[in-house]
């Protein structure tokens, strides 16, 4: 089952997480409908929703790494 959290952002409207598959989904201001990420640990989704620029940590830590 995917946990979605609302997040304070420009960017993002939402981050999920199915923590039976360690798959992240980000509900993007500009997509239709999500972008999905693979094998991301639980501890990586936790410190993007708690980030104090969920777009920045977006772009440091999650970006171009979890590919599925």
């Amino acid at each position: 089952m995917v946990e979605w959290i609302s997040v304070t952002s420009t960017a993002i409207r939402k981050i999920g997480y199915d923590s039976t598959t360690s798959r992240m989904y980000i509900d993007f201001e500009d997509s239709d409908p999500y972008y999905t990420f693979c094998r991301v640990p639980e501890h990586v989704f936790r410190n993007f929703v708690n980030a104090s620029s969920v777009g920045r940590y977006y772009h440091s830590h999650i970006k171009d790494r979890y590919d599925c």
